[in-house]
């Protein structure tokens, strides 16, 4: 099986409501909470891709896109 990469990852910040629920299960730590409580993506290097952030996500709020093989 190939190796999924990363092309986007895009958080919906008006539909986060800050819960932290996407921070809690990101493996690779890709994902943090910023001054307003917010998710934000800040180690994009980082993420494989695994999409946990975006299956736990109670508001729908990220969506991560990866490169077609």
């Amino acid at each position: 099986m190939a190796k999924r990469k990363l092309k986007e990852h895009h958080i919906q910040r008006e539909w986060c409501k800050g819960c932290g629920i996407c921070v809690a299960f990101c493996p690779k730590n890709v994902l943090e909470m910023d001054s307003s409580d917010k998710a934000v993506a800040v180690r994009l290097e980082d993420c494989i891709a695994c999409e946990m952030c975006a299956l736990r996500c109670p508001d729908l709020a990220i969506r991560v896109v990866v490169e077609k093989c």
